[in-house]
């Protein structure tokens, strides 16, 4: 029965992850609501491994290729007359600012011991699970005083675009960063420790709806600009001043989380050291 469950979920996250629109469950899972809960920390796996992908593809084609097309990012990206897309950590924020405002109740949050914008730094507690991030390289799991869970995962450099960024910026309180290293780290919070098959189906629908509004905030933006920035199935480069469309931004968002999100729900994928994490 469990694993005909699995593979009930397994299908509708597929839905979720490459069509455009979602469908609503088959009968079969409908009625096995509530019947199969997982664990928070595999929530926050899979909602992570799409902050993940989203940022690495924004940082590296977005922002990399795009400045090799004439584009420009910066912090003052929303202001008026400012011909500037919204820098990696400000596109993760959008992102953040959308899920936030969703029923699912899931919280981003972006953190760093050496962050350009001050309103980044980690807490004098936060900064006690960082240390362990830090040393270990792999997410922390915790509870928060006022009772909600916490996930705290590593973000490292792993694109030349994000460390020239901090290296070269005024405010930045380091500017040695390398590729490889532990910048600071991505938090979830969410107030229940487990989460039934169809909630965590839509808090994935709703992080990758945020990522969308998010990305599109910056297309409205160019589309306004005094030479606008033209829509195209292909991505930014030398000689091309293009944006992707939505529909082919997230067809690759959705295709680099797709391996980790199915991982997530495997049974024999242990984030806490416990047993599956499916409890019936």
């Amino acid at each position: 029965m469990m694993k005909i469950f699995v593979a009930g979920v397994f299908g509708c996250l597929m839905v979720y992850l490459f069509a455009t629109a979602p469908v609503a469950l088959p009968d079969n899972e409908t009625a096995n609501k509530g019947r199969c809960h997982f664990a928070v920390a595999t929530l926050f796996d899979g909602v992570n491994a799409i902050n993940d992908a989203a940022r690495s593809l924004y940082t590296q084609k977005i922002v990399g290729n795009g400045k090799l097309a004439g584009l420009a990012f910066g912090e003052d990206w929303q202001e008026p007359g400012v011909e500037k897309g919204p820098l990696p950590a400000l596109f993760l924020r959008l992102t953040a600012a959308r899920l936030e405002a969703k029923p699912p109740r899931m919280g981003l949050y972006l953190g760093s011991d050496a962050p350009i914008n001050r309103s980044n730094l980690f807490s004098p507690e936060q900064l006690v699970s960082f240390e362990t991030v830090k040393a270990t390289r792999a997410p922390v799991f915790m509870t928060s005083q006022s009772g909600g869970h916490v996930g705290m995962y590593p973000d490292v450099a792993g694109v030349a675009p994000c460390v020239d960024c901090h290296n070269e910026h005024k405010d930045s309180p380091k500017t040695d960063w390398k590729l490889g290293d532990v910048m600071g780290a991505t938090t979830w919070t969410y107030p229940d420790a487990m989460v039934s098959a169809d909630e965590y189906v839509l808090v994935v629908e709703a992080m990758l709806a945020s990522v969308q509004e998010a990305y599109q905030q910056y297309l409205d933006k160019a589309a306004g600009f005094e030479e606008p920035v033209e829509q195209a199935k292909e991505w930014p480069d030398k000689g091309r001043r293009y944006l992707p469309t939505p529909v082919m931004f997230m067809a690759e968002v959705r295709a680099q989380a797709a391996p980790s999100l199915v991982n997530a729900l495997m049974p024999a994928h242990h984030t806490t050291g416990g047993a599956s994490p499916c409890v019936f």
